[in-house]
């Protein structure tokens, strides 16, 4: 409980960074960049070498997957008994198959599931979410996007290996034999304690909230499929077959995340229903704060 007090006091610094006339209007784009390249880099050097290779790690791999073929089959689904248009469909297939993973994801797992857990968070959100964006996301940029090219196999290959996170993954597989020099270890401990605390505060800082009228019922729809529904079916899943450790706790967690921050930017440069896009990232994120607690007291 402490951990998750601490996230929420992170968030509200940054809502209230928001509001100080003197802090520039880029530093959510900074703290971001910061994230990307310095803090989740270093969290998966240090984290990914203390996995205990085993079939289990089958599960935070395979299961956003599941999460994301499931997600645009419902989408879809209610797309053609609601007859939505065009950018209302592609908003929410990126934004209900593609969950908060890293951003909010990570530090929601360290808190409610300890730092043991943040190695399985960081495989369903690098092996799964980042990868699910450069390829599926980018399909469904080029078909519903506004002036957005055909993604060649190449430039899909070129983004995700050019993401420093992914990089720094597979450094750490390579490394797994060998042990860190002490210095090393001092510095990625270091780099990687500020992670939760400077993602918070660039989620509070970058929160925003539009509700119009026409988006209510695909917001709701939307939000009800992704924290409520995608985390539930992921449960089901791991019922049905008998997974019950760390690994698929933390992915049903992950499943319950609200969209992806990263899939709402790509959505909005591509002019898919911006005010919906908007009041699912912000929207989803306030109300993950109740709906993640639910979901770890069913784990």
């Amino acid at each position: 409980m402490e951990n998750f007090v601490l996230t929420i006091a992170c968030l509200l610094i940054g809502m209230g960074l928001k509001r100080l006339p003197g802090f520039p209007r880029e530093g959510g784009t900074v703290l971001n960049l910061f994230v990307i390249y310095v803090a989740l880099p270093a969290l998966v050097l240090l984290k990914i070498p203390e996995l205990a290779w085993s079939r289990e790690l089958l599960v935070p791999a395979l299961m956003p997957w599941l999460m994301l073929a499931l997600g645009a089959a419902a989408v879809l689904g209610l797309a053609a008994l609601c007859q939505w248009s065009r950018p209302v469909i592609g908003c929410l297939l990126l934004l209900v198959p593609l969950g908060n993973t890293s951003f909010l994801g990570i530090p929601m797992v360290q808190a409610f599931f300890g730092p043991a857990a943040v190695p399985y968070a960081v495989l369903y959100d690098q092996l799964g979410s980042f990868v699910g964006l450069a390829t599926y996301g980018s399909l469904v940029l080029a078909v519903y996007g506004n002036g957005q090219g055909t993604p060649t196999p190449a430039g899909i290959l070129r983004s995700i290996f050019l993401f420093p996170p992914f990089l720094a993954l597979l450094a750490a597989l390579a490394l797994r034999p060998f042990a860190y020099p002490a210095v090393m270890t001092a510095l990625l401990k270091t780099l990687a304690a500020t992670l939760v605390p400077v993602v918070m505060v660039a989620v509070g800082f970058q929160l925003t909230l539009k509700l119009e009228k026409e988006i209510l019922a695909p917001l709701t729809m939307g939000l009800c499929l992704k924290l409520i529904a995608a985390p539930l079916a992921a449960l089901l899943v791991c019922r049905l077959l008998h997974l019950d450790g760390q690994a698929a706790r933390v992915s049903i967690f992950e499943a319950g995340m609200p969209p992806m921050v990263s899939a709402g930017a790509l959505a909005i440069l591509a002019e898919l229903a911006p005010p919906l896009t908007a009041a699912l990232v912000g929207l989803g994120v306030i109300l993950s704060f109740a709906t993640l607690p639910l979901l770890s007291q069913l784990l």
